[in-house]
């Protein structure tokens, strides 16, 4: 594989292009490990009793809309509020989270267990014992996320 890389001041931000005839596992990873980098570098800023925390995105375990606020949970249960909207949030942190309902994304490293529910939502238990339900029409993405089908 040919590798070229340009630095300059001109690019703002670090991006990649690859030119490929055909995906390999290889490259599946090269793109994992420079998704990651990138989302290593991120940090949310969030409420709590007045005070603003900045917070990783794997020390989250779920971000959800609660009435007319989007909160997420820490691995420690700890509660806080964020400031940008839903959508935004899981298109700034889709290496880590995968959307289960129309309110909420979890943290896929953070995920304890699955049960099966009777209406055919299946509940969804964290790590840290918060709990939410995946909604039928969720289930199917979250399955190829998680490789389950």
């Amino acid at each position: 594989m040919k590798v070229e890389c340009k630095i300059s001041a001109e690019y703002k931000e670090p991006y990649a292009v690859l030119h490929i005839n055909k995906m390999t596992d290889s490259v599946g990873e090269i793109i994992s490990m420079l998704e990651k980098e990138n989302a290593n570098s991120l940090t949310l800023i969030a409420k709590k009793d007045k005070n603003t925390y900045f917070i990783k995105p794997e020390d989250i375990s779920l971000i959800r809309t609660e009435g007319r606020e989007i909160v997420c949970y820490d691995k420690r249960k700890n509660r806080y509020i964020l400031d940008k909207p839903l959508y935004e949030l899981e298109n700034m942190l889709a290496v880590y989270f995968v959307r289960i309902s129309k309110s909420t994304i979890v943290n896929i490293n953070q995920i304890n267990h699955v049960e099966a529910s009777f209406n055919g939502t299946m509940g969804l238990v964290m790590k840290n014992g918060v709990t939410d339900y995946i909604s039928r029409s969720f289930r199917k993405s979250f399955k190829e996320r998680l490789g389950l089908e």
